[in-house]
């Protein structure tokens, strides 16, 4: 039997999109297609990255340190898991990636694009001298609107720095992820999130059919 490709599959959306809820569906449906899964986050999925992970979500720190720390997590985390698991063939399912720097950091946090881009390029460099990045092979987007997504969180946890951020904030990332998804419309899959959990993911699989990483009927 040949060696199947790896797949890359981040998922994206602001805090309370519900995205986190539909990995473990995804998972399972690769799984029984006979698809090794790797299921990892951002920023996390080292020992290293969970660490700095703690540090950004918790410490006050301005944008400039807050992106560093992110993309090197990130390395870290390419370096030891994503690049790793794609090279044997297994299915990358990733909670966030760097869409989510460009919505947060970016938008967000209004820091420059530009010095963003640069560090995506230093941090993503394939070892092949391809001149690629390495990105995911599709983005699902969990698109859900701020007031909504602050009605869903609201008493569900103690909020970190960024969940404790006001509605003008989410806005602002809302319209980060906007933005990414225009820049690269093929990569990304739009989900309005703002329907029943059975919804989104029938949207979810549709996606992934579309692109020819799943077989089956809907919801398979």
């Amino acid at each position: 039997m040949p060696h199947a490709a790896g797949l890359f599959i981040s998922f994206e959306g602001i805090d309370g999109a519900g995205k986190s809820t539909h990995i473990e569906a995804v998972a399972q449906a690769f799984e029984s297609q006979g698809r090794s899964v790797t299921r990892t986050r951002e920023p996390g999925g080292t020992p290293l990255a969970e660490t700095l992970r703690q540090l950004v979500l918790n410490e006050p720190m301005d944008a400039l340190t807050e992106s560093l720390l992110v993309f090197a997590a990130r390395r870290d985390h390419i370096q030891g898991v994503i690049a790793p698991a794609l090279a044997q063939g297994r299915v990358v399912l990733c909670d966030r990636f760097t869409d989510a720097t460009f919505a947060y950091q970016g938008a967000g946090r209004g820091f420059d694009l530009g010095v963003l881009q640069t560090l995506e390029q230093w941090v993503q460099s394939r070892s092949d001298k391809s001149q690629a990045l390495l990105q995911p092979q599709l983005t699902i987007w969990f698109d859900l609107p701020p007031h909504v997504a602050a009605a869903r969180l609201s008493g569900a946890r103690v909020p970190d720095k960024f969940e404790s951020q006001p509605l003008a904030f989410f806005e602002a990332v809302a319209g980060g992820y906007a933005t990414r998804c225009a820049q690269d419309p093929q990569r990304f899959a739009r989900i309005n999130a703002d329907q029943s959990p059975e919804a989104v993911r029938e949207h979810v699989m549709a996606a992934l059919r579309a692109k020819g990483f799943l077989r089956g009927a809907p919801g398979a």
